[in-house]
Protein backbone atom coordinates (compact mmCIF):
# COMPACT_ATOMS: atom_id res chain seq x y z
CA UNK A 1 0.00 0.00 0.00
CA UNK A 2 1.08 3.56 -0.49
CA UNK A 3 3.47 5.07 -3.06
CA UNK A 4 6.02 2.89 -4.78
CA UNK A 5 9.34 2.60 -3.05
CA UNK A 6 12.07 3.50 -5.50
CA UNK A 7 15.65 4.35 -4.72
CA UNK A 8 16.38 8.06 -4.79
CA UNK A 9 18.53 9.34 -7.67
CA UNK A 10 22.22 9.75 -7.08
CA UNK A 11 23.61 13.29 -7.02
CA UNK A 12 25.97 12.44 -9.88
CA UNK A 13 23.12 11.34 -12.20
CA UNK A 14 21.56 14.74 -12.76
CA UNK A 15 19.92 15.74 -16.08
CA UNK A 16 22.52 17.17 -18.38
CA UNK A 17 22.20 19.59 -21.26
CA UNK A 18 20.85 18.11 -24.58
CA UNK A 19 20.61 14.68 -22.94
CA UNK A 20 17.01 14.02 -24.07
CA UNK A 21 17.44 15.32 -27.61
CA UNK A 22 17.20 12.69 -30.41
CA UNK A 23 20.54 11.33 -31.53
CA UNK A 24 21.22 11.69 -35.26
CA UNK A 25 22.91 8.82 -37.12
CA UNK A 26 26.57 9.02 -37.88
CA UNK A 27 27.64 10.86 -40.99
CA UNK A 28 28.38 8.67 -43.98
CA UNK A 29 30.10 9.51 -47.20
CA UNK A 30 27.60 10.34 -49.95
CA UNK A 31 27.75 8.50 -53.29
CA UNK A 32 25.67 9.14 -56.38
CA UNK A 33 23.70 6.25 -57.82
CA UNK A 34 25.28 6.77 -61.26
CA UNK A 35 28.80 6.96 -59.93
CA UNK A 36 29.81 3.68 -61.57
CA UNK A 37 28.84 5.10 -64.97
CA UNK A 38 30.85 8.23 -64.42
CA UNK A 39 32.98 9.28 -67.35
CA UNK A 40 36.73 9.74 -66.90
CA UNK A 41 37.92 13.14 -65.83
CA UNK A 42 39.07 15.74 -68.32
CA UNK A 43 42.86 15.55 -68.79
CA UNK A 44 44.84 18.27 -67.16
CA UNK A 45 46.78 20.83 -69.10
CA UNK A 46 50.10 19.22 -68.29
CA UNK A 47 48.99 15.75 -69.48
CA UNK A 48 50.16 15.47 -73.07
CA UNK A 49 48.30 12.91 -75.22
CA UNK A 50 50.10 10.36 -77.35
CA UNK A 51 50.95 11.81 -80.74
CA UNK A 52 51.73 10.20 -84.06
CA UNK A 53 49.44 7.16 -83.70
CA UNK A 54 48.06 5.85 -87.01
CA UNK A 55 45.59 3.11 -87.84
CA UNK A 56 45.16 0.90 -90.88
CA UNK A 57 41.40 0.49 -90.35
CA UNK A 58 39.24 1.30 -93.36
CA UNK A 59 36.32 3.10 -91.77
CA UNK A 60 34.30 3.29 -95.00
CA UNK A 61 34.35 -0.46 -95.58
CA UNK A 62 33.83 -1.20 -91.88
CA UNK A 63 30.78 1.06 -91.67
CA UNK A 64 29.37 -0.45 -94.86
CA UNK A 65 29.74 -4.02 -93.53
CA UNK A 66 28.23 -3.11 -90.16
CA UNK A 67 25.23 -1.47 -91.81
CA UNK A 68 24.66 -4.41 -94.18
CA UNK A 69 24.90 -7.09 -91.48
CA UNK A 70 23.13 -5.19 -88.70
CA UNK A 71 19.56 -6.04 -87.72
CA UNK A 72 17.16 -3.13 -88.26
CA UNK A 73 15.92 -1.57 -85.07
CA UNK A 74 12.25 -2.20 -84.32
CA UNK A 75 10.47 1.12 -83.91
CA UNK A 76 8.73 1.73 -80.61
CA UNK A 77 4.94 1.67 -80.88
CA UNK A 78 3.48 5.01 -79.86
CA UNK A 79 0.15 6.75 -79.97
CA UNK A 80 -0.90 10.39 -80.06
CA UNK A 81 -3.60 11.51 -77.63
CA UNK A 82 -3.78 15.26 -78.24
CA UNK A 83 -4.07 17.52 -81.23
CA UNK A 84 -0.68 18.98 -80.40
CA UNK A 85 1.04 15.67 -81.18
CA UNK A 86 1.85 14.45 -77.65
CA UNK A 87 3.08 10.85 -78.00
CA UNK A 88 3.18 8.02 -75.47
CA UNK A 89 4.35 4.42 -75.65
CA UNK A 90 1.58 2.05 -76.66
CA UNK A 91 2.48 -1.18 -74.83
CA UNK A 92 2.49 0.11 -71.21
CA UNK A 93 -0.65 2.18 -71.86
CA UNK A 94 -2.98 -0.84 -71.83
CA UNK A 95 -4.49 -0.17 -75.29
CA UNK A 96 -2.70 -3.15 -76.86
CA UNK A 97 -3.48 -6.72 -75.75
CA UNK A 98 0.05 -7.78 -74.82
CA UNK A 99 -1.19 -11.16 -73.54
CA UNK A 100 -0.76 -12.46 -77.11
CA UNK A 101 3.00 -12.28 -76.55
CA UNK A 102 2.95 -14.67 -73.59
CA UNK A 103 4.75 -18.00 -73.90
CA UNK A 104 1.63 -20.03 -73.12
CA UNK A 105 -0.65 -18.03 -75.41
CA UNK A 106 -2.80 -20.30 -77.58
CA UNK A 107 -2.21 -23.40 -75.44
CA UNK A 108 -4.94 -25.35 -73.73
CA UNK A 109 -5.32 -24.26 -70.08
CA UNK A 110 -4.27 -26.69 -67.39
CA UNK A 111 -7.73 -26.97 -65.85
CA UNK A 112 -9.21 -28.00 -69.22
CA UNK A 113 -6.58 -30.73 -69.61
CA UNK A 114 -7.43 -32.03 -66.13
CA UNK A 115 -11.15 -31.87 -66.88
CA UNK A 116 -10.63 -33.83 -70.11
CA UNK A 117 -8.65 -36.49 -68.25
CA UNK A 118 -11.37 -36.74 -65.58
CA UNK A 119 -14.08 -37.15 -68.23
CA UNK A 120 -12.02 -39.79 -70.02
CA UNK A 121 -11.42 -41.69 -66.75
CA UNK A 122 -15.12 -41.52 -65.85
CA UNK A 123 -16.06 -42.80 -69.32
CA UNK A 124 -13.62 -45.70 -68.96
CA UNK A 125 -15.08 -46.61 -65.55
CA UNK A 126 -18.60 -46.44 -66.98
CA UNK A 127 -17.64 -48.65 -69.92
CA UNK A 128 -16.07 -51.14 -67.53
CA UNK A 129 -19.23 -51.14 -65.40
CA UNK A 130 -21.40 -51.74 -68.47
CA UNK A 131 -19.14 -54.55 -69.66
CA UNK A 132 -19.33 -56.28 -66.27
CA UNK A 133 -23.12 -56.03 -66.21
CA UNK A 134 -23.28 -57.39 -69.76
CA UNK A 135 -21.26 -60.41 -68.68
CA UNK A 136 -23.64 -61.05 -65.78
CA UNK A 137 -26.63 -60.51 -68.06
CA UNK A 138 -28.04 -57.74 -65.86
CA UNK A 139 -28.24 -55.17 -68.66
CA UNK A 140 -29.51 -55.23 -72.20
CA UNK A 141 -28.88 -52.66 -74.92
CA UNK A 142 -31.83 -51.33 -76.84
CA UNK A 143 -31.60 -51.83 -80.57
CA UNK A 144 -32.01 -48.91 -82.94
CA UNK A 145 -35.48 -50.12 -84.00
CA UNK A 146 -36.63 -50.38 -80.39
CA UNK A 147 -35.27 -46.95 -79.55
CA UNK A 148 -36.94 -45.41 -82.59
CA UNK A 149 -40.24 -47.15 -81.79
CA UNK A 150 -40.20 -45.82 -78.22
CA UNK A 151 -39.29 -42.36 -79.49
CA UNK A 152 -42.18 -42.37 -82.00
CA UNK A 153 -44.56 -43.49 -79.25
CA UNK A 154 -43.44 -40.67 -76.96
CA UNK A 155 -43.95 -38.11 -79.72
CA UNK A 156 -47.40 -39.51 -80.49
CA UNK A 157 -48.36 -39.28 -76.82
CA UNK A 158 -47.09 -35.70 -76.68
CA UNK A 159 -49.19 -34.74 -79.72
CA UNK A 160 -52.28 -36.37 -78.18
CA UNK A 161 -51.83 -34.47 -74.92
CA UNK A 162 -51.11 -31.29 -76.91
CA UNK A 163 -54.46 -31.64 -78.67
CA UNK A 164 -56.19 -32.08 -75.32
CA UNK A 165 -54.36 -29.04 -73.93
CA UNK A 166 -55.36 -26.86 -76.87
CA UNK A 167 -59.02 -27.91 -76.51
CA UNK A 168 -59.17 -26.54 -72.98
CA UNK A 169 -61.17 -23.40 -72.32
CA UNK A 170 -59.25 -20.13 -72.19
CA UNK A 171 -60.67 -19.16 -68.80
CA UNK A 172 -59.86 -21.54 -65.93
CA UNK A 173 -62.45 -20.24 -63.49
CA UNK A 174 -63.07 -23.52 -61.68
CA UNK A 175 -60.81 -25.81 -59.68
CA UNK A 176 -61.30 -28.91 -61.95
CA UNK A 177 -60.30 -26.89 -65.05
CA UNK A 178 -57.19 -25.56 -63.32
CA UNK A 179 -56.27 -29.02 -62.05
CA UNK A 180 -56.67 -30.59 -65.51
CA UNK A 181 -54.56 -27.87 -67.11
CA UNK A 182 -51.73 -28.36 -64.58
CA UNK A 183 -51.86 -32.15 -65.04
CA UNK A 184 -51.60 -31.86 -68.86
CA UNK A 185 -48.71 -29.39 -68.56
CA UNK A 186 -46.83 -31.72 -66.21
CA UNK A 187 -47.35 -34.67 -68.57
CA UNK A 188 -46.15 -32.67 -71.57
CA UNK A 189 -43.00 -31.54 -69.71
CA UNK A 190 -42.22 -35.11 -68.68
CA UNK A 191 -42.69 -36.34 -72.26
CA UNK A 192 -40.43 -33.55 -73.56
CA UNK A 193 -37.69 -34.61 -71.14
CA UNK A 194 -38.04 -38.25 -72.20
CA UNK A 195 -37.95 -37.34 -75.90
CA UNK A 196 -34.83 -35.22 -75.35
CA UNK A 197 -33.20 -38.12 -73.48
CA UNK A 198 -33.87 -40.63 -76.28
CA UNK A 199 -32.76 -38.21 -79.00
CA UNK A 200 -29.56 -37.25 -77.19
CA UNK A 201 -28.33 -40.77 -76.34
CA UNK A 202 -27.97 -43.30 -79.13
CA UNK A 203 -26.98 -46.15 -76.80
CA UNK A 204 -29.50 -46.96 -74.08
CA UNK A 205 -29.23 -49.84 -71.62
CA UNK A 206 -32.09 -51.31 -69.63
CA UNK A 207 -32.04 -53.70 -66.70
CA UNK A 208 -33.50 -57.16 -67.05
Amino acid sequence: MGPAKVPPPQPTEYLKKHEKEPQLPKKEEFHYACEDRKKPAVPKKDETPLMGLKTTKNFINTNAVENITSVPKVPVKKFVDTRHGDTHELIPSGFEPIFVHKKDFGEVPTYLVKRKEEIKRAQEEYDQYIAENFKRGALRQLSEDERQAILDGLKANWEDIQDQYQSLSVVTDTYPKKQKKERLEAQMKQLERDIELFEKHKLIYIGN
